[in-house]
């Protein structure tokens, strides 16, 4: 088997397999359960970050001023690109800065009011707040999704990430063909607790587990890009690499900070607190381990 051959089946298959795997759990969670997980999310996202991609960036970058600006660049690039977003879907009244609206007109509490003529709220209506003790039944209302912005700002950060595996992927399979395989399972086992974030993150998003699935399949076919790119020009891909594993991360970490842990907010009580707190923990630990097994 040649390295082309060997390196093309290994993106492929290693591309499916950890989003299947990750599917297998994240897709099977009840709907109930995605917020909470969602903490469980933010966790892998960050370790991926600052366990993985960071180091591994910082070794391969000859120009640590560089790479950062990268990262710096990346942040402020994710905050543009969330903004045209907001902007976009801010022309009719059901973006994020009209959602509000007052108890008596809540489509949930109301769901006759679906269908009926949209009526505006009297002027000086108290506003219905979700997290209200008297309302609690509410507390997995729409305001919780945000019309898909985190799970596209996610899709953009992993295909950056698969793209940088299929050049690691390529590289190990140059030198040696063991060597090609023994990198494309550590890079699966690596994926597998961040693919589950991701799907956890795009259920959160709005987006339905069909769409969720196929995204991540689609994001997944970057390794192979990464991994055919990177053998018509191994040496100027190479070069590439830091950089691109700093817009990575900066599109996880804006991600987890901006977008994610804000909505932790919302649930103040103690119990609450404490479940995020240990699915956050369970998070960095499942990369941490995995990470840890991997390179023995």
């Amino acid at each position: 088997m040649s390295p082309l051959t060997g390196m093309v089946i290994a993106c492929l298959a290693g591309g499916v397999l950890s989003v299947s795997i990750a599917a297998l759990f994240a897709l099977n969670a009840r709907k109930q359960w995605v917020p909470l997980l969602v903490s469980y999310a933010i966790g892998a996202l960050l370790a991926a970050v600052f366990l993985e991609i960071l180091p591994h960036a910082i070794e391969t970058s000859p120009n640590i001023e560089a790479m950062t600006a990268t990262m710096l660049f990346g942040i402020l690039l994710f905050f543009a690109l969330e903004k045209l977003v907001l902007w976009r879907h801010c022309h009719g009244e059901h973006c994020e800065m009209h959602a509000m609206h007052d108890e008596a007109h809540c489509p949930e509490l109301h769901p006759g009011q679906a269908s009926a003529q949209k009526v505006k709220a009297p002027q000086g209506a108290i506003k219905f707040r979700p997290l209200a003790a008297e309302t609690p039944q509410v507390l997995s209302h729409h305001h919780h999704h945000d019309d898909g912005r985190s799970g596209m700002m996610i899709m953009i950060g992993d295909t950056f990430h698969n793209f940088v595996d299929g050049v690691l992927i390529c590289a190990a399979f140059m030198v040696d063909m063991q060597v090609g395989l023994v990198t494309a399972l550590a890079i699966i086992a690596h994926e597998i607790p961040q693919e589950v974030g991701d799907f956890l993150i795009l259920l959160h998003s709005g987006y339905s587990k069909r769409k969720a699935f196929l995204f991540n399949i689609a994001s997944s076919l970057a390794t192979l890009a990464g991994g055919l790119i990177a053998y018509a020009g191994l040496n100027m891909v190479q070069h590439w690499v830091p950089y691109i594993l700093s817009l990575a991360a900066s599109s996880m970490l804006y991600v987890a900070v901006a977008d994610l842990i804000p909505g932790l907010h919302k649930r103040t009580a103690l119990r609450d607190t404490l479940l995020q707190l240990l699915l956050i923990t369970l998070g960095v630990a499942s990369v941490a381990v995995t990470k840890l097994l991997v390179e023995g």
